[in-house]
């Protein structure tokens, strides 16, 4: 101890300090500590100084603080000083800095509520974590899920995972994430899909038992223990749940800001719905029990689609549409019951007022009387052994009473959910095993606690005693296994305080009892607990201010009690009254609820699981009586019944304990609250854990890691062969101490506190290390820098001197001169000085007085003319100002219109740059200048017409004025007439007046108009010399607008080609996507298909097989016995018979959605043929009718033929005449010219004889031809052809007939043999030549309309282009169209050219069999006697095999002998090594083209099915077998381009030879074919994939991560409890060396197989994406990866990659950049990562990685050494801002299930299929070639 004091409790050392606020603080010692000091002098980090006492009695040290590498481990165990500080600090750190919310507590996980939403619950993260040891990964809830799975797998034991917390803390959150990945990763056998009921019971369970409260938005009020039920095959086949202590209280009272049960606000929110205007609801708020927290609304939550959602689990639970009504109905019941207003009639009695609307709705929808009901509300039955009485209730106790109803139906209709929820989730197949997930509250401590927070500490007492019985289990078993001497660990027991709780005259027995008692009451049960308890149990105490409670010390806490309530709530009491009639209800629903022969639940209030359901060590209830005992039973003794089962059932599976910690009170987001945290931990048992823990030896190494990391203790004597000797003899040395330290059989363990000493060595040592290694090279570096420096100066020193001693003589000499010189000179200077000084100042004294006085008088002078002045100035100065001020206005009115100006100029001149506004200016203004042209013609004419109607008026003025003076003169000379009308005169007079006037205003009117009219004229004249000027400007500026065009055109040109190039790419991206998507959906319906096979093979299985029978797997059925393939098709029929009658008891669903899935590809594949048989109609259609116009253009050819057909026939009759005469003349004259062979007669008889024979064959090949095109157009000409057939025999009968001798009638069949070959092989190349020709025509017409429509658009353009653009666009089409018309001639020209040469061929061919034949006949007409002497020559085998056409021919029986040995029996091995790559491919490709060549479309079908299902089949039995697998893939796509090379089509013949194209097929389109061939080559290429997949995986991570491939440079850390008890042990260590032989392995295996190097090369860029995805994804998994030295061990695991890559050639094709995201992310481990500079740096280097990437390896980043620093948080958080931008995926891993989408490039063969050899191995002898 004193040495560990020595060294840890020194300067700087870092301590724990008790706070009121923090719990906890840090602080650093200032100096060392000595033995027997009274204090510590301690500095906060906040740079306090302060001085610490410590305890007089105990001399307790504070607690030590663990090294920095220690803090933010993934397990607490890893910690070298295991203690409360220690625990708290590193969860804070990892919650708040690196935003981990679980981290591992040896067997614990430790689950923090972020109270935020986090993406790490996919299903790449369920993948990512399936399959791996709890320790590889980083701490989460999956991994326990995982490691639960797996040990029930491997130990075959049930599992439980036991969620505990606090209310908000996160439980029910966590336990439906283990239940969702036991889903996901399990899957289901059952026909209900029961992972998807178990996932849809939480939203109804949620919905009627969770509620808000002021701590949790969505808190469980009760307890549930869900068992998940597996099958023999660890598939999820059913599930259980029971639940514990409902808070029925929540149903009739809520606190402040709480809210009832969330089912009550859903329906409220919903009442609007038509469905639910029966149940007479309306806002909650209307409500009492559910407005008495005032909150009856949750932010972010929608009650509306709650209840949507919660309707839907129901359905999917089998819960139908009237059951859910009826459950509704009851709830509505609940509400309008708890609106029922109760009023007082007197003191003792209570009355509910008449026409209650409340309780007419509580009735109506529950079915009861309203009278019955309002009677028992308000009254109470009680029975005595004579009488009953009817006893009135007051007020309070009938509001009671109905809220006690209230409560009593919620739990009825609680327990009837969960009873049909359990129903939902039993199946009947049988269960193996179960893993339990128990959510139950945690330990609750408030300032009121009654009976509710009794019963729930009481369940954590039984609870945390099984916890701690189990970590001390565990702990003996690891110190058993090591062989460490085992000594007893003082842990806490809490058996005293379960025993006060539960044993007999303990607190639960007790109030039991006084329940029983007829006065029993809280204060009285209180009295007994103080005698019973007070003085003989330490646990129980009394408070000292209250007789009404107690207090029990718990292990977490001390809590007090209020014993109100307590009886009450034990009781649970319902008036037996209204029970009754709720069961006389017409409601079936709720007689369901209250019936009295319901079966007997469980305490829990639940019934039983039955139908197919194993339990562990469980006991099913006995059926009870129907007593009344029975039936009040209490609360507490149901409670502890029902605990008592969940501890048996915890006891009998392995448990793992989730620990759910509330980190605030307030909801905040990744905020940490200290104080409360410590709170849960001493709660929840973590402490107890390490407690436990640090008791024994809590710091576990290996030998391996503990040489590994404290080699650098070590001196290199030290070292031995022997790790485990050189580590004890290391530790002997460096702790003295014995006790601190045991040796295991595999481990070394430390007390707590040793590492971290350790671990202070390795630090001082590495520093000491560090600072001689610092001093030697500063040393060196200055002694070189100083013996430069020296020379130097010495040098400079010598010259320096010398030059100084020079100067110093010069100057002393200098000096002295000049001092005498000075003397003299001064004195003489100072002489003179002072008399000019004296004259000088006396002038000086005159004048200035002089002065003075005249500067006297002229400023008297001055002071009287400046008045005037400034008067006069003043004045002048104003106007001056006043004018000044007036230019400034002008001149700023000037400037500020000029600037308005300019700004219009250039806003115009920029409109009138683009090419549109110069058009639409010019046409505006054209239409401006128009406009106003024809305004100005209008103005003309109406200033015309002004002058007509001014002349007009003027004319009328003067008609008018020569009339009045007519009037005037015949008045005045009627005036003595008329002078009685005198006043007539004087009117008139006035209106002459008027007249006048009017003259004058017109005249007025006149000249104003002339006057505007000149104005007008002069302005229009004006503005239209403006506009010329403008149209002149503009005209100039068209020029720039042309000159800027044409730059904007030829911008436009690299715009368009940039543009193109990107939809280019994007083409290229959405080609890729497409054929993902197609490749994804043949995936789909393989598995679909693979899935639809197993469930026919497992009925068949189950059909045929004994009960006890386990199916074995289709896919490990490759190590057996291979049997043959007529047995597999008689066992595939017996199965297929087997399953049409197990059919009816298929999964209905699972058939249901593989229907659905056919129906859709069957649709989808129906329309595609549909889309080609419309195509085909169309041709058809137009094909047909050319044959029509054919046909009748070929009726008059055969009537012709026919013609001719009879004249050859006749003439043949007479060569054949004249070559028997002929005959007979030579058979008469042989005796006379036996000698004369070459006389001349012998000569032309010989030569007529050939001629004949030439002729007559010539005339048989006509006939022959003309009887093989006439029976062609046997339909046509039916009557014709049967007339030939009629005739033909007789013909065939006279020509044997004549042809008497044997040789001859052999030699004519072998000739007719041979015509017969040549005449249909000449009919095949016409027919195809016929088709081809058509088909050209219509290829022409086509062309020809398309140009024509073409030449069309391209006139309609044209004509809308000015001139000289119209000229040279003709230009450049008529150059188009030539080039076209030259490349369309040339390539005519070849088609002709090689017609040619194939008419040569064929002539000479012709040529030599007829040179043949002649020379056969004249072998034929040699004398006996030469054909004896004459040798008999064998058959020419060169000729023959040059005929050999590369055709394999077959019997239709041996088809599936062909299948069998080609396919199902071949061994890839064999025929890798031996045979040419691709042979099996050939030889069906071969087979196939005899087929062809026979016209036989069955064989050709039969041939294709059988092969591709015999491929299928093989793959489906050894898919596991990458041989196989890339051995089948490399024959599939050669057959495939088989098929393309030989197919015909002009694309797939560019590479044939002239051979080649000889051999395509001639009679059938395998076009469907191909198509259904490329899908099986792209279901092999994904098999291959994930066969490689299966094989890479394992060795991935150790290779890749794990492994140091660099040796020293990686520091291994003090590892928790999880690493060393991993759940499978290790199988081998895989190595890099290990993948890149295997990826040698594969790459060799492909080139064996012949596979296309292309294939390869994206078989490569896969194997390497997986490589990528899988290393990043545990990188961003695993902290104890995220070091600088990891970043370098990956770097150069990459380099090596890429050197393999270099090597096979195949750097240039993607692969590496598949790993650029690797890369990526081991750079980010290694650059600096500090300044903002930094933060620049990785924001442009991490393209590859997505933002969620970068942030979690710089949280996850950890240092191995204390010399390396942590990331700050503001780093990371200036990293996050600057990435806010990027438009990327928010998902966190890789998907390493993604698959390229594959290719398959048309790679022709070169190799001829006449040279192919088939070897006698493959056993094909029943093949013949052709």
């Amino acid at each position: 101890m004193n040495r560990e004091l020595e060294y840890m409790f020194v300067k700087r050392a870092r301590v724990w300090i008790p706070d009121a606020e923090e719990v906890w603080k840090s602080a650093e010692l200032n100096k060392d500590y000595k033995n027997g000091d009274a204090s510590l002098q301690l500095m906060l980090e906040d740079g306090t100084n302060i001085e610490h006492k410590l305890d007089p009695k105990t001399k307790n040290l504070p607690y030590l603080r663990n090294p920095d590498i220690l803090v933010g481990e993934n397990d607490l165990t890893a910690l070298s000083y295991l203690h409360e500080p220690a625990v708290l600090h590193n969860l804070k750190v990892r919650f708040m800095d690196s935003k981990l919310i679980y981290t591992y507590c040896g067997i614990v996980l430790v689950a923090i509520n972020p109270y935020e939403t986090l993406g790490i619950y996919g299903s790449d993260i369920i993948n990512a974590y399936s399959g791996q040891n709890m320790g590889d990964m980083d701490p989460h809830i999956f991994a326990v899920a995982e490691e639960a799975y797996k040990q029930m797998a491997r130990d075959e034991r049930n599992q439980s995972i036991i969620v505990s917390g606090e209310s908000g803390a996160g439980k029910t959150v966590s336990a439906k994430y283990a239940m969702r990945y036991f889903a996901t990763v399990s899957g289901s056998t059952s026909e209900a899909n029961v992972e998807q009921k178990v996932l849809a019971s939480n939203p109804i369970m949620e919905a009627i038992g969770n509620a808000k409260t002021t701590r949790n938005d969505n808190s469980s009020r009760f307890g549930k223990y869900i068992e998940i039920g597996f099958d023999t095959r660890y598939r999820i086949i059913g599930a259980n749940m029971r639940t514990y202590l409902l808070e029925k209280s929540r149903v009739v009272f809520q606190a402040d800001e709480e809210r009832n049960y969330h089912i009550f606000y859903q329906l409220c929110a919903s009442s609007h719905l038509p469905e639910f205007k029966m149940l007479k609801l309306s806002s909650a708020n209307d409500f009492l029990y559910t407005r008495q927290g005032r909150s009856p609304v949750i932010d972010g939550v929608d009650d509306t689609k709650e209840l949507s959602s919660t309707r839907k689990a129901f359905t999917l639970l089998g819960i139908n549409e009237s059951n859910q009504m009826g459950l509704f109905q009851v709830l509505a019941a609940i509400l309008h019951l708890g609106n029922v207003e109760i009023k007082d009639r007197d003191s003792d009695s209570s009355v509910i007022p008449p026409n209650n609307g409340h309780l007419t709705a509580f009735c109506d929808l529950v079915g009861v009387t309203y009278q019955d009901m309002s009677q028992w509300l308000c009254h109470r039955k009680l029975k005595t052994a004579t009488e009953t009485y009817i006893k009135t209730l007051p007020r309070l106790q009938a509001t009671n009473a109905r809220d006690a109803l209230s409560k009593h139906i919620y739990a009825k209709l609680f327990n009837w959910i969960v009873e049909h929820v359990n129903k939902a989730l039993i199946t009947n197949f049988k269960q193996h095993s179960f893993i339990g997930v128990l959510d139950i509250y945690g330990f609750e401590t408030f300032e009121i606690n009654s009976f509710e927070q009794f019963c729930i500490n009481y369940a954590n007492e039984k609870l945390q005693q099984q916890f701690n019985m189990h970590v001390f289990k565990l702990e003996q078993e690891e110190y058993m296994k090591e062989q460490i001497p085992w000594t007893l660990i003082d842990f806490y027991d809490n058996q005293p305080c379960i025993n006060l709780i539960e044993a007999k005259m303990g607190i639960l027995d007790l109030l039991d009892e006084e329940c029983k008692m007829p006065k029993g009451s809280d204060d009285s049960w209180a009295q007994k607990l103080y005698n019973t308890h007070l003085k003989t149990c330490s646990l129980f105490e009394k408070p000292r201010m209250s007789n009404r409670a107690f207090i029990i010390q718990h292990f977490a806490d001390k809590v007090e009690y209020q014993c109100e309530g307590f009886l009450e709530k034990n009781k649970d009491t319902v008036n037996e009254e209204q029970i009754n009639v709720l069961k006389a209800s017409k409601f079936p629903l709720l007689v369901e609820l209250f019936h009295d022969g319901e079966k007997a639940i469980s305490p829990t209030g639940q019934v039983p699981g039955t139908g197919g359901r194993t339990r562990l060590s469980i006991k099913p209830e006995k059926g009870r009586e129907k007593s009344s005992k029975e039936h009040k039973k209490t609360v507490g003794c149901q409670f502890r019944n029902s605990l008592q089962m969940l501890m048996e059932t915890l006891n009998a599976t392995t448990p793992h304990y989730v620990r759910c910690i509330k980190p605030n009170d307030f909801k905040l987001s990744f905020s940490f609250d200290p104080k409360r945290a410590v709170q849960q931990l001493r709660a929840c048992g973590v402490l107890e854990t390490i407690r436990i823990s640090a008791a024994g030896f809590p710091s576990r190494w290996t030998y391996q890691e503990f040489f590994s990391r404290y080699r650098v203790l070590m001196k290199q004597k030290d070292v031995l062969p022997d790790k485990r000797l050189t580590c004890r003899n290391v530790l002997e040395h460096l702790v003295q101490d014995q006790d601190k330290y045991q040796f295991g059989k595999t481990k070394i363990f430390f007390r707590a506190g040793q590492v971290a000493y350790l671990e202070k060595l390795r630090a001082e040592k590495l520093r000491a290390a560090c600072i001689r290694i610092q001093k030697t090279i500063r040393c060196w570096l200055a002694r070189k820098k100083y013996l430069r420096k020296r020379s130097a100066a010495i040098t400079m020193q010598r010259f320096t001197r010398g030059y100084q001693a020079r100067c110093l003589a010069k100057f002393m000499r200098r000096t002295q001169a000049a001092t005498t010189i000075q003397k003299y000179q001064r004195m003489c200077v100072e002489k003179k000085r002072y008399r000019r000084k004296q004259a000088a100042a006396l002038v000086m004294q005159t004048i200035l007085r002089a002065y003075m006085a005249r500067q006297k008088y002229r400023a008297l002078l001055r002071e009287s003319k400046v008045v005037i002045i400034q008067k006069r100035v003043r004045g002048w100065l104003a106007r001056c100002w006043y004018k000044r001020c007036l230019v400034s206005l002008v001149y700023l009115q000037c400037c500020f219109r000029r600037m308005k100006a300019r700004r219009e100029l250039k806003k115009l001149k920029i409109e009138a740059r683009s090419v549109e506004h110069f058009k639409k200016l010019n046409k505006g203004m054209e239409n401006k200048i128009m406009q106003l042209q024809r305004k100005l013609d209008e103005q003309n004419k109406e200033n015309r017409l002004v002058n007509e109607r001014l002349v007009g008026l003027e004319n009328t003025y003067t008609t008018e004025s020569e009339r009045m003076r007519a009037e005037l003169s015949r008045l005045r000379g009627a005036e003595e007439d008329a002078k009685n009308k005198g006043h007539q005169v004087n009117s008139l007079l006035e209106e002459l007046e008027k007249l006048r006037k009017e003259l004058s205003s017109t005249q007025k009117e006149k000249k104003t108009i002339e006057d505007w009219a000149q104005t007008y004229r002069s302005e229009m004249e004006t503005m239209v010399s403006e506009l010329k000027d403008q149209n002149g400007s503009l005209k100039k500026e068209k020029d720039d607008l042309n000159r800027l065009i044409q730059e904007q055109s030829q911008q436009m040109t690299e715009k368009m080609a940039r543009a193109i190039l990107e939809e280019t790419q994007q083409l290229k991206t959405d080609l890729n996507e497409e054929r993902s998507r197609y490749q994804n959906l043949l995936t789909e319906h393989l598995r679909l298909e693979e899935k639809y096979d197993d469930l026919k093979e497992e009925m068949v299985s189950s059909n045929v097989s004994k009960p006890g029978h386990r199916r074995t797997d289709s896919t490990h059925s490759s190590n057996g016995s291979e049997y043959t393939y007529n047995s597999e098709y008689a066992e595939l029929e017996d199965g297929a018979r087997a399953a049409e009658d197990v059919t009816r008891g298929m999964d209905t669903s699972l058939t249901l959605k593989l229907q659905k899935r056919l129906t859709e590809l069957e649709q989808e594949k129906q329309s595609l043929r549909n889309e080609l048989e419309n195509k085909e109609d169309q041709f058809l259609r137009a094909r047909a009718r050319d044959d029509v116009e054919f046909k009748k253009a070929r009726g008059a050819e055969l009537e012709y033929e026919s013609l001719k057909r009879q004249e050859l026939e006749s003439e043949n009759k007479k060569l054949r005449h004249d070559l028997k005469e002929i005959r007979q003349s030579l058979v008469g004259n042989a005796a006379t010219s036996v000698g004369a062979a070459g006389s001349p007669a012998y000569k032309v008889v010989l030569e007529q004889l050939n001629a004949s024979c030439e002729e007559l064959e010539v005339r048989k090949e006509e006939v022959l031809i003309l009887r093989s095109q006439l029976v062609s157009q046997k339909e046509a000409m039916h009557h014709k052809d049967e007339k030939e057939t009629m005739t033909e025999p007789s013909v065939y009968v006279e020509d044997v007939s004549k042809l008497k001798d044997a040789g001859e009638l052999k030699q004519a069949y072998v000739g007719l043999k041979d015509t017969n070959r040549l005449l249909e092989h000449q009919l095949q190349t016409q027919r195809r030549g016929y088709d081809s020709e058509v088909e050209s025509l219509r290829g022409e017409l086509q062309n020809v309309k398309e140009e024509n429509n073409r030449q069309q658009q391209l006139l309609a353009q044209n004509l809308q282009l000015p001139p000289e653009a119209r000229i040279e666009a003709s230009l450049q089409h008529e150059i188009t169209r030539l080039t076209n018309e030259n490349l369309d001639l040339m390539e005519q020209l070849e088609k002709q050219d090689r017609t040619i040469r194939k008419l040569k061929k064929q002539l000479k061919v012709y040529s030599k069999r007829i040179g043949e034949m002649g020379a056969g006949q004249t072998e034929g007409q040699t004398s006996p006697g030469q054909m004896v002497d004459e040798p008999i020559h064998p058959v020419n085998i060169p000729r023959r095999e040059k005929d050999f056409q590369g055709m394999l021919e077959y019997n239709k029986e041996d088809e599936l002998k062909l299948v069998k040995n080609l396919i199902l029996e071949l061994k890839p091995r064999g025929v890798a090594v031996n045979l040419i790559p691709g042979l099996p491919a050939y030889i069906l490709f071969m087979c196939l083209r005899h087929a062809d060549y026979v016209n036989d479309d069955q064989k050709v079908r039969t041939l294709l099915t059988s092969t591709i299902n015999s491929i299928k089949k093989i793959l489906k039995k050894r898919g596991d077998d990458f041989e196989t697998v890339s051995f089948w893939l490399s024959n599939t796509c050669r057959f495939l381009h088989c098929l393309k090379q030989y197919s015909g089509d002009e694309a797939f013949m560019k590479h044939n030879s002239q051979r080649q194209n000889e051999h395509c097929l001639s009679n059938f389109d395998l076009a469907e074919y191909r198509q259904v061939i490329s899908d099986l080559a792209i279901q092999i290429y994904q098999q291959l994939i994930k066969c490689m997949e299966n094989i890479l995986q394992p060795m991935i991570v150790s290779g890749m991560l794990e492994h140091e491939t660099i040796q020293g440079v990686s520091g291994v850390k003090p590892t928790g409890l999880r690493k060393r008890t991993s759940s499978i042990a290790d199988e081998g260590t895989y190595t890099l060396d290990s993948i890149l032989r295997q990826l040698s392995a594969f790459h060799s295996t492909m080139c064996q197989h012949g596979t296309d190097p292309e294939l390869i090369k994206q078989v490569v860029k896969q194997q390497f994406y997986i490589i990528g995805a899988v290393t990043l994804n545990n990188l961003l998994l695993r902290k104890d990866m995220c070091s600088w030295s990891k970043g370098m061990q990956i770097r150069y695991n990459v380099s090596q990659l890429e050197e393999w890559l270099r090597d096979k050639g195949l750097m240039t094709f993607g692969a590496k950049e598949t790993l650029e995201p690797l890369i990526q992310a081991a750079q980010l481990l290694q650059v600096k990562k500090k300044t903002d500079e930094d933060a620049d740096a990785i924001c442009s280097m991490c393209l590859g990685l997505t933002t969620a990437q970068i942030v979690k390896v710089l949280n996850l980043y950890t240092p191995v050494n204390e010399f390396e620093e942590r990331v700050s948080v503001s780093f990371i958080r200036t990293i996050q801002t600057r990435l806010r931008d990027r438009c990327e995926s928010p998902q966190l891993l890789m998907d390493t299930k993604m698959i390229y989408p594959v290719t398959f490039p048309f790679s022709p063969s070169s190799l001829a299929l006449e040279t192919i050899q088939i070897p006698s191995s493959l056993n094909l002898g029943f093949l013949t070639r052709v």
